[in-house]
């Protein structure tokens, strides 16, 4: 829970508060008084009678009734302070900097529980244990630096890591980024990063609040609660950009080893962050890059105020979440007085699926007109190491001219032949008025510093590298709106996948091994396929030779043979393809009848196309992230899959198969034809509303699916199901 004593504090009591400012009860006393905390201020120290100019109590039983309490003591006597603060001296927010608890031991962690118990009991609002405080401009209950500038239009930033949160924080002050809020919560055994987010949500003030969060996740306890509420706000006109650290094995040991963080899967987050339309980032300078372009734009639907720029400005959408994920390109202008960055800019804006289209015309030949001979308008314009103030200005007033423009990227350092103060006051003219986005890329932080803080102070962000600012665009404009939460029903026959799967486990209920777990027979598989709606090609199974002949006979040749009962058929020489007269079919069935487990043998009509790949995975707290790409060694070797979490839309379906690397083989490459994309999106979505009334599959995976330009048709699927309870059947 998340309570007014938290948030604006009558009183506050630091619990280890001392003179010494290098350390942790030191710092966050002079952080609350530097930052003007405007309550009563409180310290209790047993050795000390006066902490920095603020009279001590040597004791807690000594203190009036207080509103928050900051702990800044050994573990072991938290919960017996918090649990005499909350009963007696009416305490109903604590703040516990304090580490040694669930990350670090048991005997930590039950602490933790006790301190949770009692303000559950008495309904006290709890950020930490193991966490650096909370900065807001009521109260700077903080014990690290740097201390960001506050400003009602800054990003609202929330860490699960104290460390990480500073470093974050040193990353974004260089950048000019201001903040609203740092939240660091720690081990969050009350209110981690999803109830922040709910209160955030469910308080949101249109007219008030900020419309840029930043999040550093390491666990995501409740990935329900994070996709409502990060939806909701960004259905409110917001924007998230996060990074999930901990997704990789090694990574997920490390985050456990730090805050006691849950592993999820990369392909887990990935999907639940698509469902939301978060912004994944997997840096702090990447996460810092994010936060500073979202919050150049003034428009608030694009979630941000606007870095020093006037409300009186027309209103732009380039960064607009619906323009992302496959949508319209945007075209940027590259203003430059230094070729090898506007080129390296122009390839990093191009690989992200921008454009940096040629300026040709009656507007682009009256612009180099006015410039230094010598100087290119092409794009980047090129402005030459000798352009002025005055030059700038031109270019940027003439990019504003050109309708095939949507923003403007300056890159201007200091080539040591102009007063870079001047050229920087244009820029910030500019910016205040020029109805497109401008985006600063001011390199020279070392040689002009002061020029770059001047030009910082006034309210403005800069990206000091154009490569990293093309990757942050990236990230942001691939990243789809969030999904509608509807669940896709035309065309799965629900009450027959029902009977299907709920008949499996009757035929199995003879299992005493609970959970009861195996992979369905291919006959299963089928029905469930069909019940979904997801074409098949025709096969038959069974163990008589002369079966399988007389089923080859009736469809016609060529067909595929594959084993029944080995899981990986490849593996044990359980396929064989293009199988094109009755003798070979025999010699091959009774090749496949000796491989070991082998219970039966499958054929099928062989027929061609484009190999693709449908696989699925329940995931514990997700449920089932659904994984599409290209088959054969796209999937094996490139990994190049994209994820959704079930269920999906069409929407959802598409985003994701535009994602893949090999879309453009998808659409059709190099004369030959594309497939049918519609029909592949279509089973997509079908299988997520399969999985949806199907929770019992755990595993499964379709590969191949075959595609041409007019049908999409599996070929081979595997099911993996299972049932907590076998005797409940």
């Amino acid at each position: 829970m998340i309570n007014k004593q938290l948030l604006q504090p009558e009183s506050i009591v630091v619990i280890g508060g001392s003179n010494n400012v290098h350390k942790p009860g030191g710092a966050v006393v002079r952080n609350l008084i530097s930052g003007g905390y405007q309550g009563t201020l409180r310290i209790v120290n047993p050795k000390e009678d006066e902490v920095q100019g603020i009279k001590a109590f040597h004791e807690a039983r000594e203190l009036p009734p207080t509103d928050l309490a900051i702990l800044v003591v050994a573990a072991r006597f938290c919960p017996d302070y918090v649990a005499f603060l909350a009963k007696e001296k009416e305490v109903r927010a604590f703040i516990i900097i304090s580490a040694g608890f669930s990350e670090e031991t048991s005997e930590g962690a039950a602490y933790e529980q006790q301190i949770l118990d009692t303000c559950e009991e008495y309904g006290c609002a709890l950020i930490g244990p193991n966490c650096i405080g909370l900065l807001t401009h009521w109260h700077h209950s903080v014990f690290t630096k740097p201390i960001p500038h506050l400003n009602p239009h800054g990003v609202d930033f929330i860490s699960g890591s104290g460390a990480t949160a500073v470093f974050i924080l040193e990353s974004a002050v260089t950048k000019g980024l201001q903040f609203n809020s740092v939240w660091s919560i720690g081990n969050g055994k009350q209110n981690g990063i999803e109830t922040v987010l709910e209160y955030m949500d469910e308080h949101f003030d249109a007219e008030r609040d900020p419309r840029v969060k930043l999040l550093y996740i390491e666990n995501i306890a409740d990935p329900d609660k994070l996709l409502y509420h990060a939806t909701s706000l960004i259905h409110k006109g917001c924007r998230i950009a996060a990074i999930k650290a901990g997704s990789s094995e090694s990574g997920s040991r490390a985050a456990s080893s730090h805050t006691g963080a849950i592993a999820s899967s990369d392909a887990a987050v990935e999907a639940l962050f698509r469902k939301a339309g978060i912004v994944r980032c997997f840096g702090r300078e990447e996460l810092t890059t994010v936060g500073c372009i979202l919050s150049l734009t003034p428009n608030p639907s694009l979630g941000g105020e606007g870095s020093g720029q006037t409300q009186e400005k027309k209103q732009y959408t380039p960064l607009s979440p619906e323009r992302g994920a496959g949508g319209e390109a945007l075209s940027f202008a590259i203003v430059t007085h230094a070729g090898g960055p506007g080129v390296m800019l122009t390839d990093a804006l191009s690989k992200g699926g921008m454009q940096v289209p040629a300026l040709t015309g009656p507007l682009a030949d009256e612009l180099k007109s006015k410039l230094l001979p010598g100087s290119s308008v092409a794009n980047p314009i090129d402005i030459l190491a000798t352009g002025t103030a005055e030059h700038l200005a031109l270019a940027i007033d003439y990019c504003e001219r050109m309708d095939n423009i949507d923003a403007i990227m300056v890159i201007f350092g200091t080539p040591g032949l102009v007063k870079i103060f001047e050229v920087y006051d244009v820029l910030h003219k500019k910016i205040q008025t020029c109805t497109k986005p401008i985006f600063p890329i001011l390199p020279s932080v070392s040689t002009a510093g002061p020029e770059v803080q001047e030009f910082l102070k006034r309210g403005h962000v800069n990206f000091s590298d154009e490569v990293t600012l093309a990757t942050a665009l990236t990230q942001i404009m691939k990243t789809p709106a969030p999904a509608e939460q509807n669940v896709i029903i035309n065309g799965v026959d629900v009450p027959r996948i029902r009977r299907i799967i709920d008949e499996c486990f009757r035929g199995h209920e003879d299992t005493k091994v609970s959970p009861m777990s195996f992979y369905l027979e291919p006959r299963i598989v089928h029905e469930l396929l069909s019940a979904a709606g997801i074409p098949t090609v025709p096969e038959f199974v069974s163990a008589d030779k002369k079966e399988i002949v007389a089923f080859a006979n009736q469809v016609g040749y060529p067909v595929v043979a594959k084993v029944v009962g080995p899981v990986h058929k490849s593996d044990v020489g359980g396929v064989a393809l293009n199988i094109r007269s009755k003798e070979v079919l025999e010699a091959e069935f009774d090749r496949m009848m000796q491989i070991g487990d082998a219970t039966a043998v499958m054929v099928q009509k062989m027929i061609k196309g484009t190999e693709l790949f449908i696989g699925a995975k329940y995931e514990q707290r997700f449920g089932h992230v659904v994984l599409c790409g290209l088959g054969g060694i796209f999937v094996e070797v490139l990994r190049d899959v994209s994820s959704g979490l079930a269920p999906l839309t069409f929407e959802e379906a598409y985003s994701m198969i535009h994602s893949l690397r090999g879309y453009k083989i998808l659409k059709g490459t190099r004369g030959q034809r594309g497939i049918n994309e519609r029909k592949y999106a279509e089973i997509i979505v079908r299988l997520s509303t399969l999985l949806r009334f199907a929770t019992e599959i755990k595993e499964m995976d379709i590969n191949p699916l075959l595609a041409d330009e007019n049908e999409v048709t599996a070929v081979d699927a595997r099911i993996l199901v299972e049932r907590g309870d076998a005797l409940a059947v």
